[in-house]
This record gives structure tokens, sequence and C-alpha cells, in this order.
């Protein structure tokens, strides 16, 4: 199985651009199915041996030696607080899911891993509000009949590991003048809440939208309306992989459109190891930095909102 998932995971770049999510669908000890976004995902083994550290939060099963690679497993369904988890899910078996994101690479603990499916985007839906276990949902859809939910792993492991990575920048970066205004579109609430900081730090407004399908709406809304979106948001800073529409398709669609083109577009992604360098060019997106470190994302920022101060100045 793991050869297989292997291989159709070396594979998943080729939906960028298409709006096509691949999901890898799995179960946490009940009936209902879970999916996680394949461009995470760097392998899947059978429950490896886990050995034990002193001080990790209860929801770390322990540390597995992956490929002579020390890596921090979780079990998922104790982490969102899934009700219909194994009773016996520290010694049963099951598989290790190893994920690679922001930087950083973790092993996720499920009962049963199923298959990966392409689901187009007109199938998948923002997730109800319906509880704790929902606040790690970013989106949910059907495959053949059943429901699937999808996890944010991103806001799993900042609220259980508290990895939350702070902004602390220096003061005198903030910029003075008449304010600006930045456009992030990120399905991550733990991304939005970070890049916010980050922006608030640097005195710049941030309006905050969690998908890409979402994010083009407002900016036709805002040309529409008779405004030009490159004189109300100096950059917009999206993520790549979103399940209503991708960032690569929503950078295509902003350069497509005449009255959107100008727009300066700043790709901001966790996915660190499989970033594809000739798509960001192909789509037109003006920069990439990697999720997350805020002194980097800052001088981004600041670079780019230095260009447009001055040409403000000058005009």
């Amino acid at each position: 199985m793991s050869h297989d998932l292997l291989n159709r995971i070396d594979q998943r770049t080729r939906l960028a651009g298409h709006n096509r999510l691949a999901l890898l669908l799995f179960r946490l000890g009940g009936r209902q199915l879970f999916g996680v976004n394949v461009f995470k995902v760097q392998e899947v083994l059978r429950r490896p041996e886990l050995f034990q550290v002193p001080g990790l939060p209860l929801q770390f099963s322990g540390v597995a030696d992956v490929r002579g690679r020390s890596v921090p497993v979780l079990d998922l369904g104790l982490a969102i607080g899934h009700p219909e988890r194994e009773p016996n899910a520290d010694t049963a078996p099951g598989y290790l899911v190893v994920t690679e994101f922001n930087r950083s690479v973790q092993g996720f603990l499920v009962s049963g891993v199923e298959r990966i499916v392409n689901i187009a985007v007109e199938d998948i839906h923002p997730p109800p509000e319906l509880g704790a276990e929902s606040s790690y949902l970013t989106a949910v859809t059907r495959f053949q009949g059943e429901l699937i939910q999808v996890i944010d792993v991103e806001s799993v492991l900042a609220d259980i590991a508290q990895t939350r990575v702070e902004a602390n920048l220096d003061p005198s970066l903030a910029l003075t003048g008449p304010q600006l205004q930045v456009l992030v579109v990120d399905d991550s609430r733990v991304a939005r809440q970070q890049i916010r900081s980050v922006l608030d730090q640097l005195g710049v407004a941030a309006t905050l939208l969690s998908d890409g399908r979402q994010a083009l709406d407002h900016l036709l809304q805002i040309h529409a309306a008779g405004e030009n979106p490159a004189e109300r948001y100096a950059m917009v800073i999206s993520d790549i992989e979103m399940p209503a529409m991708d960032g690569y398709t929503l950078t295509t669609e902003i350069r497509r459109h005449a009255g959107l083109s100008g727009l300066y577009v700043l790709l901001h992604t966790s996915l660190s190891g499989v970033f594809n360098n000739a798509m960001v060019e192909r789509v037109g997106a003006n920069a990439f930095v990697a999720k997350y470190s805020p002194n980097e994302l800052a001088e981004y920022v600041l670079a780019r909102l230095r260009v447009v101060a001055a040409a403000q100045a000058a005009a």
C-alpha cells in the first residue's frame, strides 16, 4: 500500500492550477471518513515502533524512527476529540501518515488508510460549526456517497504542540504615512492569524478571506463598482493549497482579467518540500515565501509596501 500511495502522491502536482483537490482518505476508529491534502503528505507507513519522550503533550504518542530521522507522532483522533476513537488506540495496529508543512516533519496516527481521490472544487464546501472537532475542519465534501471531513492539520499541530510562531518584529519597521491595505487569502485559521499579527505590527490593514474563490469574487466586485483593486490593495498574500480555488488558479485568474492584472501576488505556502518554482512563474505570481517565518514574510511585505508608498508620494 505504501509504495502505491507514494507513486500517487508523487503525481499530485499535476493537479495544481486545475481547480481539483487531491485528498488522502483515512479513518480514526469509526465509520467517518477524513481527508488531508496530499500536498502535505510525504509517505504512509504501517504503525512503527514508538519511543516515549518525557514532556510531550498527552496527544503525542511518542517519536518514530523514519528512515533515520526522529519524527514526533501525534494521535490524530485524540487531538481533534474524535468521539469514535478506538478504545485501545495507543496499542492498536494502524498507520502513520508522515507529513511535511510549515518547515517541519511530523506524523499522525490513524486507524485505517483508504485511498487517494481527486475532488472537483465545486464539490467542496465550508465546514459546519458544530463544536470542538469542527474547529479543525477546513472543508467537507462527498465521495461515492460518503461524507469526507477535511482536517486542517496545521491548526491541529499549532493548538496541541503550542507551535504558534508569534511575530515579534522591531517596532521601527512599522510604516508611517497613509495606511496601506493587504488582501490575505488562506483556508487555515492559524495561518490567517499569523499573517495578521505580522501586518498589525507593520501598521498595515488586512482583509482576511478563507479561499481563492471568495477572494476572486471579492476583487471582481471591487472592479465592478468602478474601483481599481490594485489601488485598494498594495498586494495579495495567498496560500497555494486551498480547497475552493487554489492559489495557482487564483493568480492565473487575476492575471487573465484586465481589471485585476495589476495586482501584486505573493504566494505563501506550508509546502516546503514540493514547491514548484516553474508553476509560480507560469501563473504569474510576483514572489513566493514558505511558511512560516514572521521576519521573512515581513521583509517581503515591507519591500512591496515601500515601492507602493514611494509611487504614491511621487504621484
